[in-house]
Parts: C-alpha cells; sequence; structure tokens
C-alpha cells in the first residue's frame, strides 16, 4: 500500500491506527528512520498554553507523526487573535486547546488527546505532566496568573526531570528557549526565581528573560516609549508565532529520538527578507537601541 492509494476521507478512516500511521508518515522516510519515526509516534507531549506559539506547534508536531496529546489551555478565541493564531472566525468564544484538540483529530483521527481547558494550576499539573516527555510551554506571560502558571509548570517539571521549551514572538522574530530539566537545577536556568515571578514588574521580568540582543531593532524603541504606558499591546505577527512551530516540532522530534538540542534557537524572519545593506544598518543600529532599553528598564 502506497501513500497515493488513500485518496478518500472514508478510506482513510477505514484504516487501523497502525495501517494509517505508516501511510501518513511515508513521505518522511529518508529523513526520518522507522526507528525514531516510532519513538515520535510513541512519545506523549503537553501543549501547555494553545494560543500564539502553543497553538503553531500542534500541527506540524502532528504531521511529523506525534500522536500523543495533552493540550491545556483557560483562554478562548477573541478576534484580535486572528492574525496570528491558527484559528478561524468560526472558532470565536471556542477554548483553544479544544480547537487545537479538533484539528489534530482532523489531521490524525487515530491521534489519542486529552483536553485541559482550566490551564496549569494547582490543581491539575501533576496531572497534565504524567506520563509526558517534552512539555512545550506556551503559557501567556502578560497576566499576573499567566506568569504563576507559567512558574509552576517550570518548577513541577524540574521535579520530574523532563525537558522543555518555550518561546517569545517579538515582531517577526522568534526566541526560542530549551530548558533541559533533565540537567538543568534551577527554573529558567536561574534567570528567575518563583519569588521574582510574582513580584517583580513584568518589564522587568522579561529583561531578565530574554536577551536584548534576541529583540529585534523594530521592536526596541517601541517598547522603551511604550514602558510608562498604562497599557501597552506587543506587536505579535503570523511570521515569529509560525517559526516557533517549525523550531519546536523539529526539536521536540530531536528530543524524543536521543538527539542533542541547542540551549535556544531563533529567526527573524524581517532581517532574513532584508537587502544584505538594510541588514547591515539594522544590525549595527540593534545594540545601541538595546543598551537604550535596558537603561530606561532599570530606570
Amino acid at each position: 500500500m502506497t501513500d497515493f492509494e488513500i485518496a478518500t476521507p472514508a478510506a482513510a478512516r477505514a484504516l487501523t491506527a497502525e495501517e494509517f500511521q505508516a501511510v501518513f508518515t511515508a513521505r518522511n522516510h529518508g529523513v526520518i528512520s522507522p526507528e525514531d519515526q516510532a519513538r515520535i509516534g510513541a512519545a506523549k507531549i503537553l501543549v501547555a498554553g494553545c494560543g500564539s506559539i502553543g497553538g503553531a506547534a500542534v500541527e506540524p508536531l502532528v504531521r511529523l507523526g506525534f500522536r500523543r496529546f495533552v493540550l491545556t489551555d483557560p483562554g478562548t478565541y477573541e478576534l484580535t487573535n486572528l492574525n496570528r493564531q491558527n484559528a478561524t472566525v468560526d472558532d470565536l468564544g471556542r477554548n483553544k486547546a479544544a480547537v487545537a484538540a479538533d484539528r489534530v483529530r482532523a489531521i490524525n483521527p487515530h491521534a489519542e488527546v486529552e483536553v485541559v481547558e482550566v490551564g496549569v494550576g494547582d490543581a491539575t499539573v501533576d496531572r497534565l505532566l504524567d506520563g509526558i516527555q517534552v512539555v512545550i510551554d506556551g503559557v501567556d506571560v502578560t497576566t499576573p496568573s499567566g506568569l504563576r502558571a507559567k512558574g509552576l509548570l517550570h518548577e513541577r517539571v524540574r521535579e520530574r526531570r523532563l525537558p522543555l521549551m518555550t518561546g517569545w514572538d517579538m515582531s517577526a522574530t522568534q526566541y526560542v528557549r530549551v530548558y533541559d530539566y533533565r540537567i538543568d537545577r534551577q527554573i529558567f536556568d536561574g534567570a528567575v526565581t518563583r519569588r521574582q515571578l510574582d513580584e517583580m514588574p513584568m518589564w522587568g521580568l522579561l529583561a531578565k528573560l530574554i536577551p536584548a540582543t534576541k529583540v529585534p531593532r523594530d521592536l526596541l524603541a517601541l517598547i522603551r516609549t511604550g514602558l510608562g504606558a498604562k497599557e501597552f499591546t506587543f506587536p505579535q505577527l503570523v511570521q515569529a508565532a509560525d517559526m516557533f512551530g517549525v523550531i519546536a516540532a523539529t526539536i521536540t522530534a530531536r528530543l524524543v529520538t536521543g538527539r542533542p538540542v541547542p540551549s535556544s534557537a531563533g529567526v527573524d524572519v524581517h532581517a532574513l527578507t532584508m537587502p544584505w545593506s538594510a541588514r547591515l544598518r539594522d544590525r549595527l543600529r540593534q545594540p545601541v537601541e538595546a543598551a537604550r532599553l535596558l537603561l530606561a528598564v532599570r530606570r
């Protein structure tokens, strides 16, 4: 049986789970070995936060052949999410984890998906992590409750010695950070403590968690002018969110197949698509803008 012989929904759904997986992943052959494909299919992945970055990771993970998921998010879709998140107008008002689960099952009807619509909390975090091999942290950082949930998640993941990755979509730049708690013994690699997550202002926390050199220049000046504003909304574009999905799925596959991964990875889509002269000017101006922003944050 080849991948060309299954051409209707009914024919695909009539397959057993293993028959479906064999045909579904046939085009991965040559890049992913049968042994690694089996490891990918057996791994159980937690996506905590299914909005911008977490939601972007779900589909490429499924298409690589992952088929065991726990998806959690307490939020529902709003119209402002649709510029970058994997949803449509018909999904407005629906829980983000439930929408992601529907997408998983629409791609692979044999996938095992558990949906937890209340998010990460003291009552859920241990159950969420049961049997998990890799954690994708897409928990929101723009609210105190989100920061507390993120800190709790990292603490529990560290206790279980699991690898975790999170991302920061900034304009058209994606910065992915991998915390391998099989090795790392401090949450966030010691950059911030749990107490600081509860007490520090958001800007101070972000300055500790994201290297200023990774923040794109087009965002630096905007953040600096918005520091004193009562409300500030980060510009977030689909390019950055989608890049997290690509990077996170690749790193997850490397982790479950026993390959080494970097502590961080990133891509600036705007820089990649600039002429070389404009890219050079941007690169030279970035450290100056970064220094100005750090000074403003300290003040």
